[in-house]
């Protein structure tokens, strides 16, 4: 007898769900039977994700959205509880940049632009979904971190911090929301080969893949319900 998808009925909205990490989370979610609605800046990239995970025979619907705009993040939570009624997963993986900078030489406007995508972004997020799982009564937010969180980055401060403040957002808000059954998790990946970061002089054999952040992802919202992961960091094994 074949087994039904771990996530079957399950409605996930993924951040910057259009490459990178996000588009592989995004795909394995839908793989595990979620419903999945993936947001970012770009619509033609998010068209060409979605085309992808519904190729693997899955559900996914593609939304412009920035983050960073309160009224457009209200409006695609309007659009998930009209169309699906609601939402289960919530993984807030959208994140800039800029590692080309000594702190004192950051524009402030590059600044701005990081932490508005990067912590603002998350908080006008889960402003937005948590209480449609409230009204569900369960649920599971994952946030994107970065082993910059807490480990020296020379060039990053600006990244750095903004991570850092998302790990205490999310330690913070995971208490908040434990009373409904909405469990909160941080994942901070090591090395990984992405758009995002920098790795000049690293093997990108040796780093992490977004796949592997993909399978953490999988593992959280897999988890029993009397318990959750409030954070993972993850390493690659060999140091690239």
């Amino acid at each position: 007898m074949r087994n039904e998808p771990k996530l079957r009925d399950k409605v996930a909205v993924v951040s910057g769900g259009g490459r990178g990490i996000g588009y592989a989370i995004s795909m394995r979610l839908a793989e595990l039977g979620a419903t999945t609605v993936i947001c970012g800046r770009s619509q033609q990239t998010l068209d060409n994700a979605a085309q992808k995970i519904r190729s693997a025979g899955a559900h996914c619907e593609a939304v412009a959205c920035d983050v960073a705009d309160l009224s457009a993040v209200e409006a695609l939570a309007g659009r998930v509880q009209s169309a699906f009624g609601g939402v289960d997963i919530l993984v807030n993986n959208a994140g800039v940049g800029d590692f080309s900078h000594p702190l004192h030489e950051l524009p402030p406007e590059v600044w701005e632009r990081i932490f508005t995508t990067n912590l603002r972004g998350v908080y006008y997020m889960i402003r937005a979904f948590a209480p449609l799982m409230i009204r569900r009564g369960a649920g599971d937010i994952i946030n994107i971190s970065s082993i910059a969180s807490k480990n020296p980055l020379p060039n990053g401060a600006a990244y750095s911090a903004s991570k850092w403040g998302l790990n205490g957002l999310s330690y913070s808000v995971a208490e908040e929301l434990r009373r409904f059954n909405i469990r909160v998790s941080v994942v901070c990946p090591g090395s990984t080969q992405s758009e995002l970061s920098p790795h000049t002089g690293r093997d990108p054999g040796k780093m992490l893949q977004a796949t592997d952040v993909a399978h953490v992802v999988a593992m959280i919202v897999t988890q029993a319900p009397q318990s959750f992961a409030s954070e993972i960091v993850l390493r690659p094994t060999q140091k690239p």
